[in-house]
């Protein structure tokens, strides 16, 4: 059995605040140098606002939320998407590609984030769902008239109060034509709870959570499917050594670590409705090159049409979160037995060569070609933009990728397709 891919390196995981390049800290996505209101990424340009009485509105309402206390869009003088539609002109609704990055903080949308401005995405962190009609009518009204792909990252940190704005505005959005594009990151709680204590950040929601903790009387509680990791072995510190008090790291005390695994499963309750929307990329298990990666092919797959999506894996390093279809084929050969197939992968001659000889392999591939076949239309006519169908295997190496190389080849003529190999791109 050839060893496994390393795991993710947290420090390479980038986001707001710290330096331009990259920042351990940046991966939690939590409040930061970025994290006032409508205030573009780092990296890239400033938001821009024309003058004007609009403008000005905007501008006040957006510092209004980032240096003071919650301001309704009311009173900022800016319409709500209950009372007044963005009048989208269809010829230019149809013109702007807007991408909503959003997801549970630690997962990575400050990676996200930056790949698509590399990509020629001009990228806004933060922006508070009730000024983006606002936002993308002064796009409409650029003086010089050219129309740029957008990408706004939009979360918790906007505050709760906010995000029941955004799913009806999403709906409004793409009745009046505007292409919006909805990637929301997710990763297991073990995996975030992971990032927050190496990086030492503090999640959006961890001050409610205590806030409501002390209201109740009470500590919160972490979730009995959550294990703790044991406790590592007393050791004298050097604060115990110099005779100072030892403070606990952000993260590693006890009630810190319940603090932020309720703050965690807070944020998930408030994004569900969200997540059912969007297209979901689980990162727990992904290097910020593979979330780059994947988040550039998901942005250029034709938009208004259901996408394939076959992923391969191991199992011994966990299911995808964000599959909507498990197919397990450890059950068939394994060419890692064979000697002179052992250091190859699925996509080499020889491994595709011995995998065809055997008869169960093509009966398995037949039965799961068959089964997409049959229900991919149901999904097309219930409005899916993608459909991600997840194949494991021991390693992660010759059976799963495979099939999904083969079933890819297979669809590609039904639908838009896209590959993923987790393990083997992580190795890459």
């Amino acid at each position: 059995m050839s060893g496994g891919p390393s795991r993710p390196d947290v420090s390479a995981w980038t986001g707001p605040g710290g330096d331009a390049a990259v920042g351990a800290s940046d991966v939690t996505d939590g409040p930061g140098d970025a994290a006032s209101a409508g205030v573009a990424s780092s990296a890239g340009p400033t938001l821009d606002l024309p003058t004007g009485g609009s403008a000005d509105e905007v501008a006040v309402a957006a510092e209004d939320i980032a240096n003071g206390p919650p301001v309704s869009v009311a009173s900022a003088g800016l319409p709500t998407p209950a009372t007044e539609p963005i009048p989208c002109e269809p010829a230019i609704a149809r013109a702007h590609q807007v991408v909503l990055i959003t997801g549970i903080s630690g997962s990575g949308k400050s990676v996200a984030l930056r790949a698509l401005e590399d990509a020629g995405f001009y990228c806004v962190d933060n922006l508070p769902p009730e000024l983006l009609p606002a936002f993308l009518r002064l796009e409409r009204q650029r003086a010089d008239g050219t129309v740029r792909r957008i990408a706004i990252a939009v979360d918790v940190r906007s505050g709760a109060g906010s995000l029941p704005h955004l799913l009806p505005l999403l709906t409004k959005l793409r009745a009046d034509g505007v292409s919006v594009r909805s990637i929301f990151l997710d990763a297991s709680t073990d995996a975030l709870v992971r990032r927050f204590s190496e990086t030492r950040r503090r999640h959006p929601l961890t001050q409610r959570v205590l806030t409501q903790a002390r209201d109740s009387d009470r500590m919160p509680l972490a979730p009995a499917a959550v294990e703790r990791p044991p406790a590592a072995p007393a050791t004298p510190s050097s604060a115990e050594a110099t005779g100072a008090p030892a403070v606990p790291p952000v993260g590693e005390a006890p009630d810190s670590r319940r603090a932020l695994i309720d703050a965690i499963e807070l944020e998930r309750e408030l994004l569900a409705g969200l997540r059912a929307l969007s297209t979901v990329v689980d990162t727990s298990s992904l290097r910020p090159v593979q979330l780059r990666l994947w988040v550039r092919q998901i942005v250029q797959a034709p938009p208004g049409s259901l996408t394939l999506v076959f992923e391969s894996f191991a199992f011994k390093f966990g299911v995808p979160l964000d599959a909507d279809f498990v197919f397990d084929v450890r059950v068939l050969p394994n060419p890692h037995y064979i000697t002179e197939l052992k250091a190859l992968t699925g996509r080499d001659l020889m491994v595709i060569e011995y995998l065809e000889q055997q008869p169960e392999v093509g009966e398995m591939l037949g039965q799961i070609e068959a089964f997409l076949a049959r229900w991919l239309p149901s999904f097309e006519q219930d409005q899916r933009a993608y459909l991600t169908v997840a194949i494991g295997c021991t390693g992660g190496q010759h059976r799963s990728v495979y099939f999904a190389e083969q079933l890819a080849r297979r669809f590609a003529g039904r639908a838009a397709t896209l590959v993923r190999h987790r393990e083997q791109d992580a190795r890459a």
